[in-house]
């Protein structure tokens, strides 16, 4: 696993934190966001990492599971709207509103505005904000959190 090690001293354990990477984008909508997720998701369903899309809502879950359909004529990303059971296709995308299933914290992408649970299972975590004001809020307070914990987030400007 790569990032910065966390020592533990209460449970006498190493953790491994993940690498995170804000991503600011030049729109002021989701569905920037959103389609930005998309290619992300792709590209790691070609590297065979499993991922996990982070959504607020079930609503923007079902966004998300249509936009993968259609984003890319030419790409087919296998994916499913995750709820209790884990996908029959070994690295399809996930999408929901819960913690991802352990195999599938490899790649976190945060579409949601809180910080994902378990970050010492995941590889990378991939946080995306636009020029919303609530977005870019959220985002400062998920960046500060990701700093208590002794991690270094790395900020692009796309």
């Amino acid at each position: 696993m790569h990032g910065q090690t966390l020592y533990v001293t209460k449970y006498n354990t190493c953790m491994q934190l993940p690498k995170v990477n804000f991503y600011i984008l030049p729109t002021q909508s989701e569905q920037g966001r959103q389609l930005f997720a998309c290619k992300l998701a792709e590209k790691a369903f070609r590297l065979g990492f499993k991922s996990y899309i982070l959504t607020n809502s079930m609503q923007q879950a079902q966004q998300m599971d249509n936009i993968l359909w259609t984003f890319r004529a030419s790409s087919f990303v296998p994916h499913e709207i995750f709820q209790d059971g884990l996908p029959s296709i070994a690295n399809a995308v996930i999408i929901g509103t819960q913690q991802a299933p352990a195999p599938w914290q490899h790649t976190l992408i945060n579409l949601s505005t809180v910080c994902p649970e378990q970050l010492d299972q995941a590889e990378q975590i991939f946080e995306l904000l636009d020029n919303d004001e609530t977005q870019k809020q959220a985002g400062r307070l998920r960046y500060r959190h990701y700093q208590t914990l002794g991690i270094t987030p790395n900020t692009h400007k796309m």
